[in-house]
């Protein structure tokens, strides 16, 4: 297949903007980059989709979302609104994910799909959380992301917070789930990954981390994003989060820690001297009250900080947009962050996190690169150039514009017409099971 006539965006080291470009793939790899006539000329029997001018770039990435959550939405919660972090998980994330079923499981991920095919998501890192339904809720999930076309790394949180039973099937779901994935590559074409879900130090005990460590060597953990968070790994260790965390392993090049709002300066430096990644989701952050990340100073030290949405929708154009402005209004300083610097970690950064899991680049239009494309009819109003795109990404592009995703080589959505999921059965089967979740939501009340 040639798209062509397109406006390419590469968001390669030079973000360069191609006009009248073209990207040719061939089953699920990008192995041509350029002008069209340049492309054509050299396919001329092959397939070609005429872009008619619209905009081409990378499927985005999501470094830390949660497709368990989709059924908060709208969901009346018993009781006075909570105060703080500690009291929105006890009186909503904890009791949801208990009501969750494996029924449920498939659903809410299923929404999250069609929300991210919509969106021009096509790569997302999942933590999930069941906890009575954690037996084979990796699989359901999984089969779903298949069905959709997307790519997916997935993970179960584990946590002490409801017993060591729960927590060590936790602990065997994540290990299961790792081997088959493995085992299956075959199968899955390399669009599922794994790794180990944790849920926080302030969940877990030391006997539950020593035995976590023990059966993994890359993690996905929430880390201070309340000072609860904190206050409660020096009460235990007399340590700091991430110093209680690096004792056990879990840093590392190829782990993930979620949030970091409240790490300390010693603490980011030990982020930076073990290469872990940092994601940061400024939507949830805010919608929680906990905080505005430091990220200013993680990036410039070249720390691998990423962007992701912590289940909030998947249009990662609003999260860049608000990345953006939650700095500015933290610090008071409208020079703050800036549009370039979220383009860093929102694709650049989630990219190479992205490389920790997948065995070809993706969130780039290069040759060997993964042909994981969007289409977005947005027409710019002023010149539009590799010095002033991150300007453009951020102040005119939004996942509305997204009109056709392809994944993997494969279309998911053209011209707004979604071709590997019914949409309208998976809202109406989300009413019916959203529903019963909730009955059991309620009844724990």
């Amino acid at each position: 297949m040639i798209i062509h006539n397109a406006t390419v965006v590469t968001f390669d080291g030079e973000n360069r903007v191609i006009d009248d470009g073209a990207v040719r793939y061939d089953g699920g790899t990008i192995d041509s980059v350029g002008h069209s006539l340049e492309v054509l000329a050299q396919y001329p029997n092959d397939e070609r989709w005429d872009a008619g001018g619209l905009l081409l770039m990378p499927g985005q990435i999501c470094a830390h979302t949660h497709f368990y959550g989709a059924f908060a939405r709208g969901m009346y919660i018993p009781g006075p609104p909570a105060k703080d972090f500690p009291e929105i998980l006890n009186k909503l994330w904890w009791p949801l994910d208990k009501a969750l079923d494996l029924d449920g499981v498939r659903s809410s991920a299923e929404v999250c799909l069609v929300d991210a095919i919509r969106n021009g998501t096509t790569t997302l890192i999942d933590h999930h959380a069941s906890q009575r339904a954690i037996d084979g809720s990796l699989d359901v999930i999984g089969e779903a992301v298949l069905q959709s076309g997307l790519r997916a790394a997935l993970c179960y949180e584990v946590t002490d917070r409801d017993g060591s039973d729960a927590a060590q099937a936790g602990i065997r779901e994540n290990v299961r789930f790792r081997q088959r994935v493995e085992r299956t590559r075959d199968e899955h074409q390399g669009r599922l990954a794994a790794t180990f879900g944790l849920h926080a130090s302030l969940t877990l005990s030391d006997d539950t981390l020593s035995k976590c460590a023990a059966e993994a060597d890359r993690f996905h953990i929430h880390v201070a994003e309340h000072p609860v968070d904190e206050y409660d790994s020096v009460e235990k260790s007399g340590k700091r989060v991430v110093e209680r965390l690096h004792g056990f392993g879990i840093t590392g090049p190829e782990s993930i820690m979620a949030h970091c709002i409240h790490v300390d300066a010693w603490e980011t430096a030990l982020l930076a001297e073990t290469g872990t990644f940092v994601s940061h989701q400024p939507r949830s952050n805010m919608n929680n009250a906990v905080g505005a990340a430091e990220i200013v100073p993680m990036l410039r030290g070249g720390m691998r900080v990423c962007l992701g949405n912590d289940g909030f929708s998947n249009d990662m154009f609003a999260e860049m947009k608000v990345a953006d402005m939650l700095q500015k209004v933290a610090h008071g300083d409208p020079r703050y962050l800036g549009a370039d610097k979220v383009l860093q970690m929102a694709v650049h950064n989630n990219r190479a996190l992205a490389g920790v899991f997948f065995d070809k680049p993706v969130g780039i239009i290069a040759p060997g690169a993964y042909a994981d494309l969007i289409l977005l009819d947005y027409y710019p109003t002023t010149p539009l150039s590799s010095a002033n795109l991150p300007w453009h990404i951020l102040f005119g592009v939004s996942g509305g514009h997204v009109h056709s995703t392809i994944a993997q080589g494969k279309t998911l959505m053209r011209d707004r017409d979604l071709l590997t999921v019914d949409e309208d059965a998976v809202t109406a089967v989300s009413r019916t099971v959203a529903t019963s979740t909730w009955e059991r939501y309620w009844a724990m009340f």
